[in-house]
């Protein structure tokens, strides 16, 4: 009886360890998941959003790193037409989008509008500026504005400045910033009287006060088209974060730093 228990012990440890080595092997043959960096080109004005909304999707997407690079969408649509290796990009103007799809180098079906803003009139906090016309008066001696050969928040600005019939008036006191960022942080010390920025800019720094909305019928739709480029070397996970980007979680961060979600 002492043999045949003894005997029965034996067997069930052979065959735990049989099934522990098993186990081992199929492990062994189900490689970890591969590692991902995706490479995205965004608008400076997209920057604490974007962050929020990568380590959201890192949450289900773990494999997944990113590499970013903020600054104007004109500039970074240009370093891409160079050659840059960017997996996806995030404008904050239609037409430098426009520009990578005519000349082939985005994936069409992935472009979608996500994003719309406004354009505001900040001033430092002391500041006793009331609105747009007081832009010409002699106290207002610096304005800064992002350069509108390559930043749309320029390019925005010039077309409300002119609609308002200010632009001549104004135009010798621009100090021009590298993207809209820039223009933030000199109107925040002071190094600039006034600046026109996005509304989402302005919120986050308390160091600036919104004096005045620009009217939407004086510029052009302010819209933030997204896209896969052709040449993604991680095609597959970059469409994936695109998609990602209009989820019902990335909206809500979207909303929360002061965004509007587009309709289309």
């Amino acid at each position: 009886m002492k043999s045949e228990w003894k005997g029965g012990r034996i067997r069930s440890i052979c065959l735990t360890w049989v099934a522990l080595l098993a186990l081992a092997v199929l492990v062994s043959g189900c490689p970890a998941p591969q590692r991902t960096t995706l490479t995205i080109s965004a608008a400076a004005s997209l920057q604490g959003a974007i962050v929020e909304a990568e380590t959201a999707f890192k949450h289900d997407h773990a494999e997944t790193d990113f590499q970013n690079n903020f600054g104007s969408s004109g500039t970074l649509a240009q370093e891409i037409e160079q050659g840059a290796p960017v997996d996806a990009f995030l404008s904050a103007a239609a037409k430098p989008m426009d520009d990578l799809a005519a000349k082939g180098l985005i994936a069409p079906e992935t472009r979608k509008d996500l994003l719309r803003n406004s354009l505001v009139l900040i001033t430092p906090n002391d500041s006793k500026l009331q609105g747009f016309e007081g832009l010409a008066d002699k106290s207002v001696r610096m304005i800064a504005l992002g350069d509108p050969a390559s930043v749309p928040a320029g390019q925005y600005g010039q077309q409300t400045l002119t609609a308002l019939h200010l632009w001549d008036k104004v135009n010798a006191k621009f100090v021009l910033g590298k993207d809209v960022r820039q223009v933030l942080t000199y109107v925040g010390t002071g190094n600039a009287d006034a600046g026109l920025v996005y509304a989402t800019d302005a919120q986050a720094s308390a160091r600036v006060r919104i004096v005045a909305i620009a009217p939407d019928s004086s510029h052009d739709p302010i819209v933030y088209p997204a896209a896969v480029l052709k040449a993604s070397r991680n095609d597959a996970s970059a469409r994936r974060f695109i998609q990602y980007l209009s989820s019902p979680a990335a909206k809500a961060i979207f909303v929360k730093h002061g965004f509007t979600i587009a309709s289309s």
